[in-house]
């Protein structure tokens, strides 16, 4: 996903640098969706830009021309003005809050959309990019990006236009008042803002750095605060104590910084922009005494003036946050446009029906996209006919797990072909073919969610009769029955309420739910007591009645029944046979049956 000419990021910092704005058209194009609300904005927008820049130094210099001029006038005409004056304000305060509604609910609603088509998008792709690419970082990409997106949209955008609107009318206005204070203003301006930017910009680096070291005082906190047992098992409180100081003054030191940057500018920030209000008002008073203007038109020229300088200072700002604005866009519009390495054909070709279940593996070679070099399947072939169970058994690493890999076609190898039921599963869409399959992982894998949704996550339209009967036969009921709410008990995160043994009873009636003519078990009872064990061995026997089925096991006991066992290693099958004939044999099976079984393999 990265790009040769930008850097990218750990999970959780702030988006890669760009240098243009033009991935914020993706931005444009989700909020052009809305027309409306963009058209209110839009109007709102103009309205308090006109106001705050036009009206409302026109009724600053009516007031001082006609209300504190020579002579004076009535106090009615005075309040006349002075009303003029109140009504602009609410006409500002009325508009500003529309604008403020409007952008905001842009922000919120195109960032909402953005995530969904990113998530949906994601959720398309195949393992193998999630190898290539962190999960973390993803959802960094997820959270933090988005809400920068939002902020550009709710407020950095706007913010944006109205002050260029404004810097535009107001340099407009000045000059129509007084043409020769407007030129001085001009030569002015970039004198004030320059420097201010400068800081500015220095002042973002060195905050950046100092979240960073407050950052590493907060990631240390934790590792040591989790590893305390083994902190004070080996003496290690003084080191802690001392690294930590270390980070504290670091962090220190980086805020001495940031302070002294931010003091320096807040005083040349008050110096520039009060000395440049005092030239001004000088140079005014002396064309007032001239006669060449009025005080009203000094009052209104100052007036626009700071508002001039202020749009075009905040400027300076803003592009700051377009840029990284346009950084997330751009993160974001790498997982938008990610396409899928495994898609369906143009025109896919139908599985037969009924569904049989059978698999055949011919001279299948693969290699993972990130272990190019090492292949986990070497011209491997395999015939499993229909309703037969065949055990898969092996050292780590000989490539049993990758057989349920290709089988589910997250994966297509590089040569050879897997078909099922006579079809290649490159041609057919790999929808229909999971459609086809039940899968018992090594450790359960629930969802923070009800017991009742993660059994229908096999079967999403299955009845409550059905939902009560794969939980029978999978010995969940008791357990399920016990829980506070039943099947509607919230399971925590990872199904954290229940345990091991439990959570994989609920994996195989999510199963049973699938019902489905392929059935992959991928060392169900490894990690379970005896107990937990023989309750799961049970609920898998029924599960794989009338059923191909495929099992990866270490321990070899719970494959004895298989119709077929093959053993691999380094990618190749090396034996193949039942659990008796192999056993006698004097090849890997035979050591590995020894070594589990003792000296007379049962």
């Amino acid at each position: 996903m990265a790009r040769p000419d930008e850097s990218t990021e750990e999970a959780g910092d702030t988006p890669k640098k760009v240098r243009s704005l033009r991935p914020l058209a993706m931005i444009f194009r989700a909020a052009s969706a809305y027309p409306a609300q963009l058209a209110y904005a839009g109007i709102a927008l103009l309205i308090t830009a006109t106001v705050m820049s036009l009206a409302l130094p026109s009724a600053l210099k009516l007031i001082i021309d006609r209300g504190f001029g020579a002579g004076g006038m009535a106090g009615a005409d005075i309040g006349r003005w002075f009303r003029y004056l109140l009504l602009l304000v609410g006409v500002l305060g009325i508009f500003t809050a529309v604008r403020f509604y409007f952008v905001s609910w842009l922000g919120e609603r195109v960032v909402a959309d953005i995530r969904r088509q990113v998530y949906r998008n994601l959720l398309r792709l195949a393992p193998s990019f999630f190898e290539e690419n962190s999960p973390k970082e993803i959802s960094s990409r997820m959270t933090a990006d988005t809400a920068i997106i939002e902020q550009v949209v709710g407020t950095t955008l706007s913010v944006a236009l109205r002050n260029v609107v404004m810097a535009v009318f107001s340099i407009g206005y000045l000059f129509w008042l007084a043409p020769q204070l407007a030129v001085n203003l001009l030569i002015g301006i970039p004198v004030i803002i320059i420097p201010i930017a400068v800081f500015g910009s220095r002042l973002r680096k060195i905050s950046r750095t100092s979240q960073d070291r407050v950052a590493d005082v907060g990631a240390m906190v934790t590792e040591v605060l989790a590893a305390m047992k083994i902190v004070q098992a080996f003496n290690q409180q003084e080191r802690e104590s001392g690294r930590f100081g270390e980070a504290v003054e670091r962090t220190f030191d980086v805020a001495k910084t940031r302070i002294l940057i931010r003091a320096v500018m807040t005083a040349l920030l008050i110096t520039l922009i009060f000395g440049a209000i005092t030239v001004l008002l000088w140079r005014g008073a002396v064309l007032v005494e001239r006669g060449e203007i009025t005080g009203g038109t000094i009052g209104a020229f100052v007036f626009a003036g700071v508002i001039a300088a202020g749009a075009l200072g905040a400027l300076t700002e803003v592009f700051g946050d377009l840029l990284r604005g346009a950084g997330a866009a751009s993160r974001l519009g790498e997982l938008m446009d990610e396409r899928p390495g495994i898609a369906a054909p143009a025109r896919p070709e139908a599985l037969p029906m009924p569904p049989r279940g059978g698999l055949s593996f011919r001279n299948v070679t693969f290699r993972y996209p990130t272990r190019p070099d090492t292949a986990a399947l070497v011209d491997f072939s395999l015939e499993v006919e229909p309703g037969e169970t065949v055990a898969i058994v092996g050292p780590s690493g000989a490539g049993k797990s990758t057989i349920f890999q290709l089988v589910e076609r997250f994966y297509d190898p590089q040569a050879g072909t897997i078909r099922l039921d006579g079809v290649p599963l490159t041609s057919a869409d790999p929808a229909d073919i999971r459609e086809r399959i039940a899968y018992v992982p090594q450790d359960g894998v629930l969802f923070s969610a009800t017991a009742r949704d993660n059994l229908r996550y096999g079967n999403w339209n299955a009845s409550e009769n059905e939902i009560e009967n794969a939980v029978r036969a999978a010995n969940a009921a008791d357990f399920l029955a016990a829980m506070p709410q039943g099947l509607d008990t919230h399971l925590g995160e990872d199904g954290t309420r229940l345990s091991g043994g439990q959570q994989q009873r609920l994996a195989i009636a999510r199963a049973l739910l699938r019902d489905a003519p392929i059935l992959l078990l991928d060392e169900a009872t490894s990690a379970l007591d005896a107990e937990s064990e023989r309750l799961v061995q049970d609920a898998l026997d029924r599960l794989m009645e009338h059923r191909t089925t495929l099992v990866i096991a270490h321990r070899l006991a719970t494959v004895r029944k298989a119709d077929r066992i093959i053993v691999m290693e380094e990618g190749r099958i090396v034996e193949q046979g039942t659990h008796a004939r192999l056993s006698a044999g004097s090849g890997l099976y035979a050591r590995l049956a020894d070594l589990q079984f003792g000296r007379e393999p049962v």
